[in-house]
């Protein structure tokens, strides 16, 4: 329960942030989809925080390719 409150709390952070932006849409892909790849990798791993970086990392890179 406690995991469900903490990937609620990082996704809403996470819009506030990027509607409060005025970087460029990339740069807000990148923030936004290394946060979900982050959340993504720790949750599939366990907690692992391998699991945790290499998920933000390919988010992230994810998330710029499609914000272009």
């Amino acid at each position: 329960m406690k995991r469900i409150m903490v990937s609620i709390a990082v996704f809403l952070v996470v819009g506030l942030l990027t509607a409060c932006t005025t970087s460029e849409r990339r740069d807000t892909g990148m923030v936004a989809g290394g946060v979900v790849g982050g959340v993504a990798g720790n949750a599939l791993t366990g907690g692992s925080a391998a699991g945790t970086i290499v998920g933000a990392v390919g988010g992230a890179y994810v998330g710029r390719k499609l914000a272009n």
